[in-house]
């Protein structure tokens, strides 16, 4: 008479720590986020809506990651070379905002500190939560090309920012003004 192999015993609980980072980190070695470039194929490209460097994400980024995600594999499953571009800040506004109320913290303002110091504030700010929110994409399980990931004041992409702003100014569609 033959023995029952012994049973592993289950956890009373999922605990995704102990699955999910494990799993999406073999996904992101794979390259399995990365587009397949097919000179042939329609290519099918998503740029994430860059949160704000403000702390963390909130509930309407969980929300349009989740649709956008389901976009993006059922396109990858089509076989489309797909990429999920992802960045963080939205031109920096909001990021300066937090930055200005932290200087009024300490009876600053920007005007008072000057321009040098404030971007090196805001870098401060961002070394600081920047991996934070792109780690809460990835504990959602977005599936985005991370080895594109980019904030708005980054060298390699502050000139197409600015042209970018230029253009829409000269465009008519945004204006400069003080508040």
């Amino acid at each position: 008479m033959t023995s029952a192999p012994a049973r592993k015993e289950l956890p009373p609980a999922y605990e995704p720590a102990s699955v999910e980072s494990r799993i999406y980190r073999m996904w992101e070695e794979g390259g399995y986020f990365q587009p397949r470039i097919d000179p042939n194929a329609k290519p099918y490209t998503v740029i994430m809506p860059p949160p704000n460097v403000t702390g963390e994400l909130h509930l309407g980024h969980g929300l349009e990651d989740s649709i956008t995600d389901a976009l993006v594999r059922w396109h990858r499953m089509q076989g489309d070379p797909t990429l999920w571009l992802p960045g963080e800040d939205h031109a920096g506004i909001a990021t300066q905002n937090v930055i200005e109320r932290e200087l009024a913290k300490e009876g600053l303002t920007r005007h008072d500190i000057g321009r040098e110091a404030f971007v090196e504030r805001t870098w401060q700010w961002v070394r600081k939560y920047r991996h934070r929110i792109a780690d809460q994409h990835r504990k959602l399980g977005a599936s985005a090309d991370w080895t594109r990931n980019v904030f708005t004041l980054d060298p390699q992409i502050v000139k197409a920012v600015r042209t970018t702003f230029v253009n829409l100014y000269n465009d008519g569609l945004i204006y400069r003004g003080c508040g």
